[in-house]
Parts: structure tokens; sequence; C-alpha cells
């Protein structure tokens, strides 16, 4: 008589992929994709990968013929703030000065931006921030910035706050009182009043990064260490907008303080690459926003991986870049940046998650990991490259709950017979 292999019963099973990516740290193919595999869920937590023929769950998505891979970590947002800037973009793309009266450019977002209390600044960031987790995003980054006063950023850090508790993805904040020089202050006193405000962030816990636009126009050198050492000095970790449009030689300082990531890196040289590589800086690569704004100079995101840097793709959804869905981000980095289908998928999930120092936590599926993954109705990875437009994303779980997609014909049913 056959020996029976006892089942183990777990709150979820996905079983039965195409294609099951795991993007594991160690993936020579860099997405880890598994042929027929699946996966076992209890507790929020990842409990088996591959096969799963051992577990039941309490519920199971059968995904055959479709793609299971970890929900998308973007790590660069500046997804909370007032009002738009349409007529402005509607102007340069047609070669006309913006209408008077328009919003124009950081300063002209600080204006609607600081116009709203934290909950209004709530009401029109949820649904960007729900159309985002619909379209795969289970983890992503919000930054603070277009306040540019004490008072203003405080409130974009509360509304961060308001929005985590209010959304089924994982909202990382970011403190960039650092974006630009507050009108009305000259740097030096504008770099003082961020450091004096930076622990009073730290001791509330409304951050867990601290960030800094070094840039000509912007923040100089010897400023941003200023910031970014004063951060760390009361447990908020550095993050760096780093030579978007200029040479700043400040890569070596990114490196020294141990900066999580460096974001953009437009004119970065070859050598200072390397060096951030060593430091295991992430670098953050944004092939939406370089479109939206018609970069001069677009970053070729293959310098970051030959000189030996872990890459992540972000949208950097902002008013001067309206890109929710980081599908978008990996079509453009494909076929923009020159990224191969497997590099780009790797940049948008596990590279994402280091850029968050969230690697042991997301953007992998492997056991004790969050639960947090995709299925997609596509046959295969490349798909997501091949695709210029519509969601692939068939169901979003999250820390083992289905929070879009996916439903049953029970639910299906029982959702028709409440309605009136």
């Amino acid at each position: 008589m056959a020996e029976q292999i006892p089942v183990r019963t777990v709150d979820l099973v996905i079983a039965d992929a195409a294609e099951l990516l795991t993007c594991a740290p160690d993936a020579t193919d860099l997405i880890g994709c598994v042929r027929g595999g699946g996966l076992a869920v209890d507790d929020g937590r990842i409990v088996a990968v591959g096969d799963v023929s051992g577990y039941r769950g309490r519920r199971r998505i059968d995904a055959s013929g479709k793609v299971v891979m970890p929900g998308f970590v973007d790590s660069h947002t500046h997804v909370v703030f007032g009002g738009d800037r349409a007529a402005e973009y509607a102007g340069k793309v047609a070669g006309a000065p913006p209408p008077e009266g328009a919003a124009v450019g950081i300063t002209g977002t600080m204006a609607d931006t600081r116009a709203l209390s934290a909950e209004e600044l709530v009401d029109q960031a949820l649904p960007r921030v729900r159309q985002m987790l619909a379209a795969g995003t289970t983890t992503f980054e919000s930054k603070t910035g277009y306040g540019l006063s004490r008072e203003a950023e405080w409130r974009l850090l509360e509304a961060n706050a308001r929005l985590a508790s209010a959304v089924d993805a994982r909202l990382v904040s970011t403190y960039l009182g650092g974006h630009a020089i507050a009108p009305g202050r000259d740097p030096e006193q504008w770099t003082a009043e961020i450091v004096a405000q930076l622990p009073e962030v730290a001791a509330a816990g409304l951050a867990a990064f601290n960030d800094v636009y070094c840039d000509e126009g912007y923040f100089t050198p010897a400023q941003t260490e200023r910031i970014l050492a004063a951060g760390l000095e009361h447990g908020l970790v550095p993050k760096i907008h780093l030579d978007a449009y200029s040479h700043t030689g400040v890569a070596p300082l990114a490196a020294r303080l141990g900066a999580v990531s460096a974001d953009h890196l437009n004119y970065t040289t070859d050598a200072e690459l390397e060096q951030l590589a060593e430091a295991g800086v992430t670098g953050v690569y944004m092939p939406c926003l370089e479109y939206a704004v018609a970069h001069p100079r677009p970053l070729d995101p293959t310098r970051l991986q030959r000189a030996g840097m872990e890459v992540a793709l972000a949208t950097d959804v902002c008013p001067g870049c309206w890109t929710i869905g980081m599908e978008t981000v990996i079509v453009m980095a494909c076929r923009a940046g020159g990224m191969s289908v497997p590099a780009a998928i790797r940049a948008a999930t596990r590279g994402g998650a280091l850029a968050l120092g969230l690697g042991e936590r997301v953007g992998s599926l492997t056991v004790g990991r969050d639960a947090d993954v995709l299925v997609l109705d596509v046959p295969s990875h490349e798909h997501l490259a091949y695709r210029l437009s519509g969601s692939p994303v068939d169901a979003v779980v999250r820390a083992g709950a289905v929070v879009s997609g996916a439903r049953t014909p029970a639910e299906e049913l029982s959702d028709k017979e409440s309605r009136p």
C-alpha cells in the first residue's frame, strides 16, 4: 500500500502557472523562471515555491496559462501633491508657453500643494495610489517635497501616514525638504531649516528616508552632505537625486554615507558608478520621466549594469510625469533604455525592493518573504515589454490577501445579488 503524503492546509495556493518568476537574489536568469510552478502562502508569508502539490489552500488561484511574479516595487514617487500641470505640459509639447496663471514647475505645484490640508492631499492622491495597486504596485515610496516650508512639508508627511492606512499597498515615506530651494529663502537659510526639521521628523516616525536633489540650481554637494549627514544622526537613511542635469561629483559622498539609492545618474561617470556599486548603492532609472520632460541626455541603464550596480525601475509619478503603472516603465526601459526583458522585470521588483531597503521582505518570491504576488493574464514574461498598452494584471495579492481581481464564481454571484 502506497504511503500517503500529508497535505498541509494554508491560506492561499496559486497553482500551475505557465511561468513562475521568483526574481530570487541568486537567479542566474535574473527572474528565476519556473515553468508550471506555484506558491503556497500562509499568514501573509510564502511557505512553498515551485511544487505545491502538498498544500491545500483555503483559497486557490488557478494560474494556468498565466505568469505569476512578485508585486512591483516603485521606489521613487512624488505621488502626493496638489493640482496638476497639464497646461504646462500641453504648452511644452506644442512648443508654446503655458497660459497665464498655469502652474509651472516645482514652485507651481508648491502653491497648489500648500493650499491643501493633509486630508485634502490624501483625497487627491488616493485615486492615483489605487490605480497603482490595481496595476500591480504592492509597495511604493512617497516623497514630500512640494511643500517647501516647515508647515507644508509636515502636512505632506501626515498625508503619507494617512495614505498608508487607507490603501492595501505598502507605503514607504521619504522626507524631501531638499527638493528645491524654498521661494523667499536663500539656499543656506533653507538648508538650515531642513536640518532643523530632521530631528522632529525622525522622532515622529513619519519617514524612513531623507532625500536631497543635488544638481546645478538646486543643492550643492556641501549642502547635500549637511542635510544627509544630519538625517543620518537621527536614523534617517540617505537617498539622493543625483546628476540629473549636470555632473556634481557628489557620487562618492553618496557611497560614503551609505545611501540606499542614487536616482537619475544621467551625468555620473563610469568610475563613480563603480564606486556606488562597490558601496551597494542601487541605481534608480526612470525612463518615463525622461520621456515626459524630453531629457537632453537620457540615461543608458546598461552603464549601471556594467558598473556592477543593481538597477531599480520607478515611475517617478509626479505632476511632470503622470505615470501610474510599472508595466509602462518596463516597456520604456526595454525599448528606450535597451534593457533586456528579464533585467527590466528584476529592476521593477527585486531592484525596487533594494532601493527601499526591503530586499529581505519583498521583490522576490522565496520562502519566508511577504506574499506580495501578481497573476498576469499573459502566456510568458516577454509580454510585459511586448504589449505597449493595457494592464496584464489579473490579480494582486498583498501580504497573502487578494486585494484586486481573482474573484471566485461565488463572489461574483454574491456581488450581483447585492446590487440594487
